[in-house]
């Protein structure tokens, strides 16, 4: 990652992820798509090639959305014993939004703390 000198005021990671915006000067947008990283920020020109969020996003979003969903059906199932087709309708929807929401911004915040926590990949010092 190249060393940055620009002077902007710092981003909080949660609200840059919440706004899917840079997490240098929190005004451009971070996605070209859904969820594809653009190669640059429109506003500040900060080169997004150091942004690797890996499999990390679609970890918590399994863990996170799972909780949610799982959690609703049960809580649901006791309290209202509902039939199995009402559990698909509300439930299935349910799981896929979360599910598609979460993946865009908990991948935005992985980003933006990646950014300001100046983290890249390991390396071995030979020297």
């Amino acid at each position: 990652m190249n060393e940055d000198n620009a002077h902007f005021a710092p981003v909080d990671p949660v609200k840059a992820g919440l706004t899917a915006s840079c997490p240098r000067c929190g005004q451009g947008r971070l996605f070209d798509g859904y969820s594809k990283v653009k190669a640059r920020c429109s506003n500040c020109g900060l080169d997004y090639s150091f942004a690797d969020s890996g499999d990390g996003p679609a970890i918590f979003v399994i863990l996170l959305a799972d909780f949610l969903v799982v959690g609703l059906a049960v809580w649901t199932e006791l309290t209202y014993q509902p039939p199995v087709w009402l559990h698909f309708v509300l439930f299935g929807p349910l799981a896929i939004i979360v599910s598609l929401w979460l993946l865009r911004t908990i991948k935005a915040m992985l980003i933006a703390l990646q950014y300001r926590n100046k983290a890249s990949q390991g390396t071995i010092d030979r020297g």
